[in-house]
């Protein structure tokens, strides 16, 4: 396999897109059929965020993520993709979202938003969860402030 090969991959498994998401679900599934790729597989969920907060699950959304972030930095390729694979975090989270009802669907995705808005801030540094408490609150005064 070539490295050009391996970055397509790579590519194809970390769009913001229902067909990525889906692609990639089935590679993770089959991780045993990706040998000759080497991807990392490795994940710690959310990092030092909870996995479930207020008991919506984005443990797959952030497996996710972490597979963008540690396979592109193996190739070196980190920096030009950060912003895609921190995009495609927030869609996938979106997508957990998009299962419940409205007034929960809405608490959900201001939850997506904040975590998108950590990965986005702080995607490459240790983020604590006092950290994200402060983004989430900023986020929830300027949405107080825009009327939303």
């Amino acid at each position: 396999m070539t490295l050009e090969q391996k970055l397509a991959a790579l590519s194809s498994f970390s769009q913001p897109t229902a067909a990525s998401a889906a692609s990639w679900l089935s590679a993770w599934q089959n991780q045993g059929a990706w040998g000759d790729y080497a991807f990392d597989w490795s994940t710690d969920l959310c990092s030092s965020s909870p996995d479930q907060p207020l008991g919506f699950d984005f443990r797959m959304p952030c497996r996710r993520h972490d597979f963008g972030y540690r396979n592109y930095k193996a190739v070196s390729q980190f920096p030009a993709n950060k912003a895609r694979i921190d995009d495609a975090f927030y869609f996938d989270m979106k997508q957990v979202c998009a299962g419940y009802s409205t007034i929960p669907r809405g608490t959900c995705n201001s939850l997506a938003w904040t975590y998108y808005q950590a990965v986005k801030e702080f995607g490459t540094l240790n983020v604590t969860g006092a950290q994200i408490e402060r983004i989430r609150q900023a986020a929830e005064r300027a949405n107080q402030d825009a009327g939303v």
